[in-house]
């Protein structure tokens, strides 16, 4: 056992004690908390995998933390492919580990436990059979239907300047559980609307929609609701606050919250806004599968359940603010269970009171390490080194470049610097983890001294005994709904993809705009700001009678401010002294992510540590030597034919993980990598759902 619930007596966050809950697993039965994830309630009682793949039956478990690599998945109810970081266990749950590819049991209904109950059988050899692409949750194009003009109006089928989404749209009105609360701190922090609003009508439409509730999807929703526009908030988590602002589960009760997060009051006085505005209508635990034009199509119910209400919302204005993901990069056993991102790290830990392990490794690049360290620290592990990639000369060199940006993020930097010296815990400049080994799970680490291009230094190899790994290499933007949208991309500060935008965070798309790392990595302060501007300027494109001809011409990086722009509820040319602040925010955000970029680039020689039999594709277990033989001797080297003929990106988290290796791995030495972000599903969601949501529509 490794990893483990951090016991509460001593916990700085002062939880509370959650109730009991009863639920299954294989056969056993298993006493939980509520307001745990299934993947918490394995992780505490010992098991470090629940799934083997398809081809080589290969342990996994845990690795991004976050829903998007799908290597966590489980059998939860007789439904399999269900993230178990993503799905909230409820009283008397039967969980049933994956093997390989897993037909659905018919669905069953959770009942209140009864000792007396016989204990659920397992999967029969003939229930693990391989499922067609259909029974696996692979939509066709007939499976999806085929809507009618009157119904989804695209883009293609508009007179030039057209707006999507039919008119008139009807007005929304305000379903926020949390509203009437008298508590309105603790209630707002955690209550899940989707649950409250799991009897009640979907919103049919608003003025304007926010896909996202992180840092950037709030200042938006809030922004734009503020100028007068109603306003749908939708996400998948049970509380606002995205990755950055993760809390706990409202059963956790904690006393002090505002110890587990920077800038707790600030986000706390936006959250309690959120839920008690009566313009805002929040639909937590929902997602948005599929973009239309202006409309989008949401389902919302617990994490891949069966059932969830699936049904579109249309806009008149749309904000991207999906967020991003960490960015790992392979090398020998990163495939091993105990091997994390920095992010599932510390979602465990923020968010569910979990350690990953005892003796814990983090290694990466990015100032983003030194808060993971610090929750790690939080949950009681032992964190025996923090290894940053490039050289503390690469480091001062970068922020050198805007001394007074990097200047504004010395108090934070000095507070992370006394953590590690109360911790003991060293920081190694120029140098990663380059081989992990073990069995089932990591039991030691390979780490190497790099060069200022990232080549190992030969002979500087140590071996180091953990029993977890957390890695980061910076972030990448989620894009599925932005491409859908046919937003025009460019390559972000960090050399990665990112949507283009005008100084009113307008994409290249009419009616859409996009805020936060969708734009390009920055921080949650640009993120916020961003996502100011982006809320009020939907705000006003929603009253505008037309379309603004003024569509972005150049990368979000690079673009200037606006000057003289005027709102339709104001006297013209007139800005308010919030307008002015947000849009200067957004300017100094964006030095901070371009000096970000030059301190902590991901240099060519990570090459170097991954060998021919290193998996790359996690999903389809697909090695770099695959991946270099379809390249060589098949010719391919654009995205889609490699898929095709080397199976990487094909698998379940649609090469999420994989596609920016792959493209890096395969592009010459002057090209740009094109990482494929071409996903018109934008996350699972089950035929079943689809098929009886038809017929209401």
């Amino acid at each position: 056992m490794t990893a483990y619930l951090r016991p509460r007596s001593g916990d700085p966050a002062e939880p509370g004690t959650p109730p009991n809950v009863q639920v299954t697993v294989d056969g056993h039965p298993v006493t939980a908390l509520a307001g745990q994830t299934v993947a918490a309630v394995l992780l505490t009682q010992g098991r470090n995998s629940w799934r083997t793949t398809r081809h080589t039956a290969s342990p996994r478990g845990v690795f991004c933390g976050i829903g998007t690599c799908h290597d966590c998945l489980v059998v939860v109810n007789g439904t399999p492919d269900t993230r178990a970081c993503q799905r909230t266990i409820q009283d008397a749950d039967t969980i049933t580990t994956q093997v390989g590819a897993v037909l659905p049991h018919p669905p069953t209904t959770p009942q209140p436990h009864n000792p007396a109950d016989p204990a659920p059988r397992n999967a029969t050899d003939a229930e693990l059979d391989n499922p067609t692409d259909a029974e696996l949750g692979n939509p066709t194009d007939a499976e999806l239907g085929n809507p009618t003009d009157a119904e989804l109006r695209k883009p293609t089928d508009r007179a030039q300047g057209e707006t999507a989404g039919p008119e008139p749209l009807e007005p929304v009105a305000p379903l926020n559980a949390t509203a009437s609360s008298p508590h309105a701190d603790a209630s707002a922090q955690h209550t899940s609307p989707a649950r409250h609003l799991a009897s009640t009508p979907p919103p049919k439409a608003a003025d304007v929609v926010v896909v996202g509730a992180g840092p950037a999807g709030v200042a938006a929703a809030l922004a734009a609701a503020d100028e007068g526009a109603s306003v749908v908030l939708i996400d998948s988590g049970r509380a606002v606050g995205g990755q950055f602002n993760r809390q706990l589960p409202v059963e956790f009760a904690p006393r002090r919250p505002e110890r587990l997060q920077h800038g707790w009051k600030d986000f706390a006085a936006q959250r309690d806004r959120v839920a008690t505005h009566n313009r805002i209508t929040q639909l937590s635990e929902s997602s948005v599968w599929a973009i239309e034009g202006l409309r989008l199509w949401v389902q919302r119910g617990p994490a891949d359940g069966v059932g969830r209400d699936v049904f579109p919302v249309n806009a008149k204005a749309v904000v991207l603010a999906t967020g991003a993901y960490d960015r790992v990069l392979p090398f020998p056993g990163w495939d091993l269970p105990g091997v994390y991102s920095a992010g599932a790290a510390q979602a465990l830990a923020k968010g569910q009171r979990i350690s990953v392990g005892r003796r814990v490794i983090v290694a990466g690049t990015g100032p983003f390490l030194l808060p993971v360290a610090g929750s790690l620290t939080g949950v009681g592990a032992c964190v025996v080194a923090l290894l940053e990639a490039n050289s503390l000369q690469t480091v001062r060199k970068g922020w050198s470049t805007d001394p007074l940006v990097a200047s504004s993020k010395l108090r934070e930097a000095l507070g992370y610097g006394a953590l590690l010296a109360r911790h003991r815990i060293p920081l190694r400049h120029g140098w990663t983890v380059t081989a992990a080994h073990g069995t089932d799970h990591v039991e030691a680490v390979t780490i190497a001294r790099l060069d200022d291009d990232w080549h190992p230094i030969p002979a500087s190899e140590r071996r180091i005994e953990v029993d977890a790994v957390c890695l980061g290499f910076g972030f990448t933007a989620q894009l599925e709904l932005a491409v859908s949208a046919r937003c025009d991309l460019t390559t972000g500060p960090d050399g990665g993809p990112a949507v283009v935008v005008n100084a009113d965070q307008q994409t290249t798309t009419p009616g859409i705009f996009a805020a936060g790392e969708l734009t390009g990595i920055g921080g949650a302060a640009l993120s916020t700001a961003e996502g100011r501007v982006a809320g009020a300027a939907a705000a006003q494109h929603a009253r505008s009678p037309r379309p603004n001809p003024e569509l972005p011409v150049s990368p979000a990086s690079t673009a200037p401010p606006a000057t003289g722009r005027t709102r339709a509820a104001r006297d013209p040319g007139v800005r308010s002294a919030s307008d002015d602040g947000a849009r200067a925010a957004v300017v100094k955000g964006r030095r901070f992510a371009a000096a970000l970029a030059k301190a902590y680039p991901v240099r060519e020689g990570w090459r170097d540590w991954s060998r021919a039999d290193t998996l790359v594709c996690r999903c389809e277990e697909v090695s770099r030597g695959e991946i270099e033989e379809a390249v060589a001797d098949r010719g391919v080297g654009d995205g889609r034919g490699l898929r095709l003929s080397s199976r990487a990106g094909l698998g379940l988290c649609q090469g999420r993980v994989c596609s920016r290796t792959v493209a890096e791995l395969v592009a010459g030495q002057n090209d740009v990598p094109r990482p494929s972000m071409k996903r018109p599903i934008a996350v699972p969601v089950r035929l079943r759902d689809l098929a009886e949501a038809q017929e209401e529509l």
